[in-house]
């Protein structure tokens, strides 16, 4: 489970979200979600989130839906 957490680091911290033990599956989830994968395949939802934040526009936009969903 959320083998790509350690490359989002930054991402987290744009979005003002601290990963822990308690809230990780809930925000695993949540970034499946947003990526429009089925939960639990996390090499398909790290590629999509790579996609996804290739630019700094859909950074903004990634980080936005993240905190969106808090």
């Amino acid at each position: 489970m959320s083998c790509y957490f350690r490359h989002m680091e930054d991402i987290f911290a744009e979005a003002g979200i601290v990963v822990d033990k308690d809230n990780r599956k809930a925000v695993d989830r949540r970034i499946h979600e947003i990526a429009g994968i089925e939960y639990k395949d996390c090499p398909q939802a790290w590629r999509r989130v790579k996609e996804m934040t290739g630019d700094d526009a859909g950074r903004r936009a990634f980080v936005e839906k993240l905190k969106a969903a808090e």
